[in-house]
């Protein structure tokens, strides 16, 4: 919860800044300071997870990329489907672009099987390479949408039984999240996609 509202402070201080669409996306979430004085970002911790292919998914896994993460479950009744109608926008955007992957959790650890998972990929009609839709331990990822200022949780109360974001966030090369947008709402990402084309030429500069 700490992080959640560290993270929402410094939102609105980067709103009430303005937009600047020529400087870096900032990176976002705690920092420490070194005894040098440099300034320490908080990363994305080490993970691993199964996919849909029963493979190992893994920070090694985007080694070198940028990619863009959310959670859901596959009968979730309310924002998941339009959370992933926008995730498909961005799947196609970056189809061919080698530099940028996306990643879904399932926070359905019972239903979500291997086997659901890639029976709900195979309707999509995705490359699996591309887009990686991972299951495991119920705390690992509940564990792991803290750190990339998500929410999931159960919650016999809640539809379909858990509180989840329609959160679609930005993790750069280093683990860094760098952006997020609300994945329920068209408009917000297709302004996510113009970070993440920021991102791009931040990170993989031309000619080098």
């Amino acid at each position: 919860m700490y992080k959640q509202v560290c993270f929402f402070a410094l939102i609105l201080l980067i709103a009430a800044c303005g937009p600047n669409v020529d400087a870096p996306l900032p990176i976002l979430g705690e920092r420490d300071v070194a005894p040098n004085g440099d300034t320490i970002y908080r990363s994305i911790p080490n993970f691993a997870f199964v996919d849909q292919d029963s493979q190992l998914v893994n920070n090694a896994t985007f080694d070198g990329k940028i990619y863009a993460v959310d959670f859901f479950f596959i009968h979730c009744p309310t924002i998941c489907p339009k959370v992933k109608a926008n995730g498909l926008r961005i799947y196609q955007k970056f189809l061919n672009d080698d530099r940028f992957m996306l990643l879904s959790h399932s926070i359905d650890t019972k239903n979500d099987t291997v086997a659901a998972l890639k029976r709900h990929v195979d309707k999509l009609n995705i490359d699996a390479k591309k887009w990686r839709f991972v299951t495991g331990a119920r705390d690992s990822i509940f564990g792991i949408a803290d750190d990339y200022f998500s929410i999931a949780k159960e919650n016999p109360d809640a539809p379909g039984g858990f509180d989840h974001s329609g959160r679609i966030i930005l993790v750069d090369k280093n683990r860094h999240v760098r952006a997020f947008c609300n994945g329920t709402d068209a408009e917000d990402t297709d302004r996510f996609i113009r970070d993440i084309e920021r991102l791009l030429k931040e990170q993989f500069p031309a000619n080098k």
